[in-house]
């Protein structure tokens, strides 16, 4: 027959053997619910931003058109390419409507930029005969600089831009508000259709 003592002792060994038990089972459980957790958040992760492939990043990069875009060199006396990235586009006119956005946007190498960056792009269209209509609104008027230099970058950047990237255009002309001008600032004629300058190409680069 057990003694008090004994009973006590057994009794509390019961006890120590459930609490490690029910410790056992939380901590199960608790290890069960973070790797569940982990699981779903790593597959969600997954499902929200794939790991791109080389075939994804290929795709990537062909939702992208090189270009070379033309803007005047310190001393405005000749123009420098610079290449960028743009949105594809299938159309000729929206290829030529993201190069000339660019260009007002400005560059981005050092070069000085050939358009007022409150130029406001009204349009383009592309006539049969391969001649770009490019119709800004007021402010390439209003906030051009002027003088005979300036004006000569501002049109030859927008002609070799466009003539070099976009196979369909042979020529660009200027439009403001929709109208032929005379020149933008009383110096170039604008009332005919520009091509590309070799001459003021740096390194005399054909476009």
């Amino acid at each position: 027959m057990s003694t008090k003592k004994q009973r006590k002792g057994k009794e509390l060994e019961a006890r120590k053997k459930k609490r490690r038990k029910r410790y056992f089972f939380l901590t199960l459980l608790l290890t069960v619910s973070i790797g569940f957790l982990i699981f779903l958040f790593v597959s969600l992760f997954d499902f929200l931003y794939p790991p791109v492939t080389k075939e994804g990043h290929e795709a990537r990069q062909r939702e992208r058109q090189k270009v070379q875009l033309y803007f005047a060199d310190g001393n405005e006396r000749f123009l420098v390419a610079e290449t960028r990235y743009l949105p594809k586009r299938d159309k000729a006119e929206d290829r030529a409507t993201e190069i000339v956005r660019a260009l007002v946007d400005g560059p981005k190498l050092g070069s000085s930029r050939t358009l007022p960056a409150e130029s406001t792009l009204r349009g383009v269209r592309i006539d049969p005969g391969g001649t770009a209509v490019v119709d800004f609104g007021r402010n390439l008027v209003d906030r051009h600089p002027g003088g005979s230099t300036s004006e000569l970058m501002t049109v030859y950047s927008l002609a070799a831009s466009l003539v070099e990237n976009v196979s369909e255009i042979k020529s660009v002309k200027i439009l403001v508000d929709g109208k032929e001008r005379e020149t933008l600032k009383g110096q170039i004629d604008l009332r005919h259709p520009f091509r590309p300058k070799k001459d003021l190409l740096a390194g005399g680069a054909s476009s």
